[in-house]
């Protein structure tokens, strides 16, 4: 049902836990299956120099939500923005068809931190 890859990624998941220190920070939940994911990143020169993920969800949900943090670390942050579902699917080597919807998660809670890193930044220049 799960290629290699989704399996990988959902045994291993690659930078799980949370940041103590962090520039932004997004959370997105899934009402219709339960899936629940926060993202936290840290930003340096424009990139997205650290992120982390916490995920209540199935094996799907978890490789999308490790998935995109590797496809994005390091990456600009206006590059990171635009990082979308498919992308991520695709990165696995594609989800079965129900599933589709768990890499939403992803980038969703991705765009929700760094809106929050831009509201931030906001408030820093206002202040």
């Amino acid at each position: 049902m799960y290629s290699e890859k989704v399996l990988e990624h959902f045994r291993s998941p690659k930078n799980l836990g949370e940041l103590e220190v962090y520039d932004g920070v997004g959370y997105v939940g899934d009402p219709g299956c339960g899936d629940h994911l926060k993202v936290w990143i840290k930003v340096d020169d424009d990139r997205i120099k650290e992120i982390a993920f916490k995920c209540q969800g199935c094996p799907a949900a978890i490789a999308t939500s490790s998935m995109m943090t590797e496809l994005v670390k390091g990456m600009k942050i206006d590059e990171a923005s635009k990082i979308t579902d498919h992308l991520i699917s695709v990165s696995l080597g594609g989800l079965p068809e129900p599933k589709e919807h768990c890499s939403n998660l992803g980038a969703s809670a991705l765009r929700a931190a760094i809106d929050d890193y831009y509201s931030r930044e906001r408030l820093k220049e206002d202040s």
